[in-house]
């Protein structure tokens, strides 16, 4: 409350006269006051004919008190001014801020931002209350107005809540594209598009020209993502590209009607209609693909994509059907969920060896002894790369791809570890394993204490895909793509930084507030 003692040096004593009807009605009794000695309820005793009635004091009006909203058992967490909330609290990075401040008020937080409500879970145990013993009550999703046309109206993977038709999108998936036994039908893509990064990479370092790591990663795993979907190729792909990049720079952005649904009609900054804009150029260019698609359906005889099984299950056998809008919605999802997290997370992995080259040196050295010298490093090999997936857990601790996991959402009111959570409340859980900065490849090594952990979501030390119901779809995917890559590169080349530069600028630029892509 520092902030409106400063403002209101007053408001306190105010506070104190008029007390909440909430405190009040806790010292209401349940049975008429005492008269006699053998008072039990500690009034003081009265003599008949003066009795008085016990009455709570009325409330004060509501702008003397900016928190009587909020129940006496509500989660610990910062004071919050009036009606902006904590929001300042928070910033740009939100990770870094939150972690802050959960240092003083404790793993499970509550914070008023804007108009909603935020309880942050920042620990192992925290994170396993929310994701695993109510991981039912926070399987939904708040409803942000920058996702709300790209995902056709939450009829999506992403943004959709917790229902029937969220549990048959996500079985299609995992059955025909993101599972394991699906995923390993896509090896030879993959193989196949990692060794042209690797060939491209090796004509330039020959020239002697520098290499742009962050794009020759990006351009590197769009076509293992997106292939098994369906191809686009020449002016087409490019196009579809810019959108993909405009629908996830726009999703990015603060939009203050997320925070104050009041006034989000009036799209004060002009999100809203620029994620609109984007949609419908998506939506056009995905119509045209989706009918040449089924013009060509012949000439994938014995070799179907992924939309090919999925135009085949729309109807299963309890008589659910994926609709149309469904289908865009998944394909919307799948072109734009991880397409730059993965490179995002090995330019870090191969900027922090570039500081620690010692790293770089035995990573080489178990690559080189494991593949050898004589061939490319292949997936069949990341198993026996320990000290390489060592290196990517830490990469994924230090610098994840979203610091923040996609919002989960309560409906209703609940009780977790002995706090009341009101209804309508937003869920976020920072994805890795706290623990001092710098790099520390023994946690993860064998023997370490992290050497145990599946990032899968089953040791919620380290979630780096999220947890519950709704962890990441594509977390092997993602997984597979950081190792494989990383390796390829640490395998086949030697690196240094460009002439003239000593030190990587290390600095995590934030952009994205409460979004993820994850599903």
């Amino acid at each position: 409350m520092h902030y409106v003692k400063r403002f209101f040096p007053s408001l306190s004593s105010l506070l104190y006269i008029f007390p909440l009807k909430a405190s009040a009605e806790a010292y209401v009794p349940t049975s008429p006051p005492c008269t006699t000695d053998s008072c039990k309820h500690g009034y003081r005793p009265l003599p008949r004919g003066r009795r008085r009635s016990l009455s709570p004091p009325s409330p004060p009006p509501p702008w003397l008190s900016p928190q009587v909203d909020l129940p006496p058992s509500l989660t610990p967490g910062p004071s919050r001014l009036p009606i902006i909330g904590a929001l300042p609290l928070v910033g740009a990075k939100a990770h870094a801020n939150l972690a802050r401040l959960a240092k003083r008020y404790g793993p499970i937080m509550f914070l008023r931002l804007g108009s909603h409500g935020c309880v942050v879970a920042s620990n192992a145990d925290a994170a396993r209350a929310f994701l695993k013993t109510h991981d039912a009550q926070f399987a939904n999703r708040p409803d942000p107005l920058s996702a709300r046309d790209v995902s056709y109206q939450r009829q999506d993977l992403v943004m959709a809540d917790y229902n029937p038709t969220w549990k048959l999108l996500r079985k299609v998936c995992s059955l025909h594209m993101l599972g394991g036994k699906a995923f390993a039908g896509w090896a030879a893509v993959r193989r196949d598009e990692f060794g042209r990064m690797i060939r491209s990479m090796h004509g330039l370092a020959t020239k002697g020209e520098p290499v742009v790591l962050s794009d020759v990663l990006v351009r590197a795993g769009e076509h293992p993502r997106h292939g098994p979907v369906f191809d686009t190729h020449g002016e087409e792909s490019n196009k579809f590209k810019n959108i993909v990049l405009d629908m996830l720079t726009g999703g990015a952005q603060f939009n203050i009607g997320d925070f104050f649904p009041s006034i989000a009609w009036m799209d004060l900054q002009g999100i809203q209609a620029k994620m609109r804009s984007v949609h419908v150029r998506f939506d056009a260019m995905l119509t045209k693909l989706l009918q040449e698609h089924e013009a060509s359906k012949k000439e994938r005889q014995g070799r179907p994509d992924f939309i090919d099984k999925l135009m085949e299950n729309r109807v299963t056998e309890d008589g659910q059907t994926i609709t149309d809008v469904n289908i865009k919605a998944l394909i919307s999802d799948l072109f734009t969920a991880g397409t730059d997290t993965s490179a995002v997370t090995v330019e870090w992995a191969m900027a922090e060896m570039l500081r620690n080259p010692a790293i770089l040196k035995r990573a080489q050295a178990e690559a080189d002894a494991v593949v050898g010298r004589d061939r490319l490093l292949e997936e069949s090999d990341l198993p026996k790369l320990a000290y390489l997936q060592a290196v990517c857990k830490e990469a994924l601790r230090l610098h994840p791809s979203t610091p923040l996991s996609l919002p989960h959402f309560s409906y209703e009111e609940c009780e977790v570890d002995g706090y009341r959570i009101p209804s309508n409340s937003r869920l976020l859980g920072p994805e890795g394993v706290g623990g001092p900065a710098g790099v520390r490849l023994d946690r993860f090594v064998a023997g370490g204490e992290g050497a145990k952990y599946d990032p899968h979501g089953n040791d919620f030390e380290f979630i780096p895909f999220g947890a519950g119901r709704r962890i990441c779809s594509g977390k092997l995917t993602g997984m597979v793509f950081v190792q494989y890559m990383l390796g390829a590169l640490v395998h086949s080349f030697d690196w240094r930084l460009p002439d003239g530069e000593e030190e990587l600028d290390m600095e995590e630029k934030q952009v994205d507030h409460f979004q993820g892509r994850a599903s």
